[in-house]
């Protein structure tokens, strides 16, 4: 057993996710990997070399689900648990219209992990959309990144194209060109991909340009006190009224009870090709005389009320029951109950000598295979993907062309009319699940894996000046501060080498970020020649961009946050050629700031805002610089709102944050609810800001980096012996670089 118990975190974003009566078939994203995911984290729970299993999944508050979907915490086990992050609103979203939104559950999940006293030992993905989001997560605090397609885009792609539909209208439709460019990016930045077979890896994976580190094929497992032989069937009070219940709903449907029942189980989705079934078993009169059929096509209350996919399958359903007329030898019962009723489904069917059929036209894997061979009932299967190599392993069906209903017919009448081989098909499944496909075995192989990832170093993470991932400075350090660059923390090297000193000293205690006018690259440059450390935060371009140590990438929460509204070119173009205004150089542009040099002897400002008026242009104006510079940001952008995000997004108090500036584009960030400090140098524009008293801020009577220690004492972010001398080196060496 490891040292430390292990804590994993697995995310999973979509669908309705909790820890009993999963509602699998509600809808196309309430299906096999909400099982999948759920029992992983149950026997994970049971492993001795895990102390905490946390599924990060969203919190939903919406009358039209289940309240238990607002629960912001759910216990799964003693070790396992659910943690629902708000993200995107409150109500119920399809998977296709997150996208947009999976930055702010990014920033939430932070500020979860940041309230933790434990920082997860690894992060796993499931699905592209949580994919994104662990893999930004992983990367900010320095942990492992593992990642489970569960489907792929390129995959779906193809199949949407063969079927008809242009990439436009499939781009429109489920956003798949986001979801293919998030699973390139994940799949580079994944320590490991655990896939369900080796068909998924080579084939699957294989159509994709970037190509992971690790692939290991961990197949899922079945629940074997859930799913148990159907000669071995529960004898319970619940599970006999359970049966009793099923017996009752399907002789609603069948004239002749005693017949062997042929099952379909799965979503009301079109690749899993049901149709294809009832055409099977519709135009084969044979066949209608050997076998009832039922099919369990998720849960409804109104077809008309369901997304168009789900209701456009079911609307074929009962059209094709009708025209084959299929009253009376057709079961299409309404809904079920996943924890009770599924497994006695396969029991039933097993117990009349049926056959379970999977007419998928693609099957990543194929888990109902597996479930009902661990029941004992016999299966026809499409010939694709996890069906191939379940079969293989356990012997216990045939495999078909999913297009070809009469293949389907006679493989059903193959295995039905042959006692003997229905008999060998049986056992076969019984004793090939016990030996190839027990959640017990793979969640052992599972935490193998995690084990050989944990404590490696990692190749894509941000790091702090520390040289430590910086999710993991900032969950440890309480207090930040965030200094303007020229002209407050630049511009006089003796009090800038006491600044340097202290701050490393402090480097256990208080983070240090800027915020700045400049770019970030020019902010780095400038640092660098004056021989100040990298910060933890650089907040650059008065406030539109935010980066955290040594990345090159901005926040995109941040940025997707301020660019609502956003209309640069516009305002660029009712701007062109105005009085007193010239553009800045092209290398202070940024997609999120607009920068003009003023000239004051013609600039008229309440002409500029009444010419901008006319197109509701959402914008902030700032002008700075004693009336030199004006910088046009998105209307939730500036220096102070930016360290307020990185506030939030850290948990981090205001009372725990100082900054420093010295000039008008700094007032915003300087009365903004945090400890501030005005240095003695300021303009005159900051003068206004004495009166009425604000208690946060400081006016200091030291100028420069000087005036930031001044303001450091002031508020007792130090105290008076822990500022010293800076060691004659140091002095030497600012004194060498300092301009």
């Amino acid at each position: 057993m490891a040292n430390r118990p292990l804590y994993i975190q697995l995310y999973h974003l979509h669908g309705l996710f909790r820890s009993r009566n999963l509602e699998l078939g509600r809808d196309a994203d309430t299906g096999g990997q909400t099982k999948y995911v759920l029992e992983l984290a149950q026997w994970l729970g049971r492993h001795p070399d895990v102390g905490r299993v946390d599924v990060l999944t969203r919190r939903i508050e919406d009358a039209r689900v289940d309240p238990d979907y607002a629960r912001p915490v759910e216990r799964i086990s003693k070790k396992a648990r659910i943690v629902r992050i708000r993200c995107g609103g409150r109500r119920y979203r399809r998977k296709e219209l997150l996208w947009p939104h999976l930055d702010e559950f990014v920033d939430n999940c932070i500020r979860y992990i940041r309230g933790q006293k434990w920082i997860p030992d690894v992060v796993h993905g499931h699905y592209p959309d949580a994919g994104y989001v662990a893999r930004h997560v992983a990367q900010l605090f320095g942990v492992p990144l593992v990642y489970t397609g569960h489907s792929l885009g390129r995959s779906k792609l193809a199949r949407l194209t063969a079927a008809g539909m242009t990439p436009e209208e499939a781009d429109k439709r489920y956003r798949i060109h986001r979801r293919i460019a998030a699973e390139e990016e994940v799949l580079g930045r994944a320590n490991l991909v655990v896939v369900s077979t080796r068909q998924e890896q080579v084939e699957q994976y294989g159509q994709y340009e970037t190509k992971p580190a690790r692939v290991e094929v961990i197949a899922p497992g079945v629940g074997a006190n859930v799913f148990r032989p159907y000669t071995k069937s529960p004898r319970d009070r619940l599970h006999l009224e359970v049966r009793r219940a099923l017996r009752q709903e399907l002789e609603r449907f069948h004239i002749v009870r005693s017949k062997p029942l042929v099952l379909a189980l799965s979503r009301p989705d079109r690749r899993k090709n049901i149709p294809a079934l009832v055409h099977a078993y519709g135009s084969d009169k044979a066949l209608q005389k050997m076998a009832n059929l039922a099919i369990f096509a998720g849960i409804r209350k109104d077809i008309q009320q369901m997304p168009d996919n789900e209701r456009e399958v079911l609307s074929e359903l009962l059209h094709l029951m009708d025209r084959y007329d299929l009253y009376g030898h057709m079961a299409i019962p309404k809904r079920h109950d996943f924890d009770t009723e599924v497994p006695e489904l396969y029991r039933i069917a097993a117990r009349r000598g049926g056959v379970f059929v999977n007419p998928a036209l693609t099957e990543p894997f194929g888990l109902t295979l597996i479930e009902a061979a661990a029941s004992g009932l016999p299966v026809v299967a499409t010939n694709d993907g996890g069906p191939q190599e379940i079969l293989e392993k356990c012997q216990h069906g045939i495999l078909v062309d999913p297009t070809d209903p009469d293949a389907i017919a006679r493989a059903i009448k193959t295995i039905i009319g042959d006692r003997d081989l229905w008999r060998r098909f049986s056992e076969n499944g019984i004793a090939g699940v016990e030996r190839h496909y027990t959640w017990r075995a793979h969640t052992r192989r599972y935490v193998e894996e995690i084990h050989g990832l944990v404590g490696k170093p990692q190749p894509f993470i941000i790091r702090s000046p520390r040289e430590v991932p910086i999710g993991r400075r900032l969950h440890e350090i309480g207090r930040l501060l965030v200094t303007d660059i020229d002209d407050t923390l630049l511009g006089d090297t003796e009090s800038l080498a006491r600044l340097v000193s202290l701050l490393e000293r402090m480097q256990d205690r208080l983070a240090f970020g800027v915020a700045t006018g400049r770019t970030a690259d020019s902010a780095r440059r400038a640092l660098a020649e004056h021989g100040v450390p990298m910060p933890d935060v650089i907040i650059s371009s008065v406030g539109a961009e935010i980066y955290l140590g040594d990345s090159d990438e901005w926040d995109r929460g941040w940025s997707r946050h301020i660019g609502a509204g956003w209309r640069r070119e516009e305002i660029a173009e009712l701007l062109y050629g105005f009085a007193g205004l010239t553009l800045q150089e092209s290398e202070t542009q940024r997609p999120f700031k607009l920068s003009y040099y003023i000239d004051a002897r013609t600039f008229d400002e309440e002409a500029m805002c009444e010419r901008l008026r006319g197109c509701k242009c959402r914008y902030n104006a700032i002008i700075s610089g004693e009336r030199m510079f004006l910088d046009f940001l998105p209307y939730r952008a500036s220096k102070g709102q930016a360290v307020r995000y990185v506030a939030f997004k850290w948990d981090i108090p205001p009372r725990q944050i100082m900054v420093a500036g010295d000039s008008g584009n700094d007032r915003e960030m300087l009365t903004g609810g945090m400890r501030g400090v005005v240095v003695a140098n300021h303009s005159p524009d900051l003068d206004s800001l004495r009166k009425p008293r604000r208690p946060n801020l400081y006016f200091s009577g030291e100028s420069y980096a000087g005036g930031i220690i001044d303001g450091l004492l002031h508020h007792g972010f130090v105290d008076e012996t822990e500022v010293s001398p800076p060691p004659l080196a140091m002095r030497a060496r600012m004194a060498t670089s300092g301009r």
